[in-house]
């Protein structure tokens, strides 16, 4: 019988359920995600650093995990990073017994892998219902005692610099290509390759993998990185955890891109940044978006797109300057979900149109870009 274990709020509740992760006691923020699919690539996602994720679909486990296996740009082929980033997992129902083409290893021997907790046995109905009521809330895994660990909140420190690549890393076109061909387009030939800087906010495997699918150099850069010294063609702000109040030297590098008035692209975290250097704030979301199935509104069009989200922050525009203009709204609760100037090639995303897992309707935006 697997171990008893604990999640415990800081409103003082507390759901009990069973181990099936690392033994270790975590703390972290509690979200949820309503995906029905796509654990390993959510858990790997370092846009969840530094919080418990809840997943909402009953049965979790059914398909085990992938071997990690990378191409030769060194991107992993079924992981969108090089390790799991949620603090802990929250699950209704485990599936002990696993069966899929490409499975190496249950979900439970993975997260013990990565010494990262798991709870099974939760009522996990009834806890996105409070998350829904009370907004997202620190919370911790315990397993002998309530005081076992101390809450901690996330959001005070800067989860991108946690995540963000430490030195430049360089990417061109391999084999990496068949990962993504049901994803992106490839319309560009070599006669055409132009350079880009990522900005590495917590980036997604996947994203690369999109945009070397257009035969683009990629100049991979630490968040706080002064790219404005690199020759490159156009930049590219991705993904990542946490409050983009933290990256006002990103905001900065950014506001000295745009007066060379290069392609400027945004994606999640990017959107936020990209909206900073605007002159536009952010705000956090009583719960956020976390799923597959998010709709949202092709700005000045009847266009409708479901799309994959992993955001706790959001962009308010009502502080947007007269030069920008919003490019896409959720369609559940009228969100921000993307914004571009008016004159110049600069504009973002808050979904992810890259997806992975989710569906991928707009990855036509990687064709915009390049």
């Amino acid at each position: 019988m697997d171990k008893k274990i604990s999640l415990v709020l800081e409103n003082g509740q507390s759901f009990s359920g069973y181990s099936f992760g690392y033994e270790a006691a975590a703390a972290g923020e509690v979200v949820f995600n309503t995906a029905m699919v796509g654990y390993p690539e959510s858990l790997t996602d370092p846009s969840y650093a530094g919080q418990i994720l809840t997943v909402t679909y009953p049965l979790v486990g059914n398909y085990g995990v992938p071997e990690n296996k990378t191409d030769a740009n060194g991107l992993s082929l079924f992981y969108e990073s090089e390790k799991i980033h949620v603090s802990g997992l929250i699950i209704s129902e485990y599936s002990h017994e696993y069966s899929h083409w490409n499975a190496c290893k249950s979900l439970g021997d993975w997260l013990k892998e990565h010494k990262v907790p798991g709870v099974y046995g939760v009522d996990t109905r009834a806890l996105t219902k409070l998350i829904r009521e009370k907004g997202s809330m620190k919370a911790k895994i315990v397993f002998n005692s309530p005081n076992e660990i101390g809450f901690i909140d996330p959001a005070l420190e800067n989860q991108v610099a946690k995540v963000s690549c430490k030195k430049i890393i360089h990417y061109s076109r391999d084999v990496a290509r068949h990962v993504c061909t049901d994803k992106c387009t490839d319309k560009y030939p070599t006669d055409t390759q132009k350079t880009v800087v990522l900005v590495d906010c917590g980036v997604k495997h996947n994203i690369i993998r999109c945009l070397l699918q257009h035969d683009v150099k990629i100049i991979r850069v630490p968040w706080d990185y002064d790219f404005n010294t690199l020759e490159y063609d156009g930049l590219f702000v991705s993904n990542g955890p946490g409050d983009p109040e933290h990256c006002e030297i990103t905001v900065k590098h950014i506001q000295t891109a745009m007066k060379a008035g290069k392609p400027i692209m945004g994606i999640c975290m990017g959107n936020q940044l990209l909206a900073k250097a605007g002159g536009a704030t952010t705000y956090k979301l009583k719960y956020g978006h976390r799923s597959h199935n998010q709709p949202v509104q092709l700005a000045n069009s009847n266009r409708c797109f479901i799309t994959s989200q992993n955001h706790g922050y959001a962009v308010n525009t009502d502080t947007l300057s007269d030069e920008w203009e919003v490019l896409f709204t959720n369609m559940n609760d009228g969100w921000n979900e993307g914004i571009r100037h008016k004159t110049q090639p600069w504009f973002s995303a808050q979904f992810h149109p890259e997806a992975a897992s989710g569906p991928t309707d707009t990855a036509f935006m990687f064709d915009m870009f390049v």
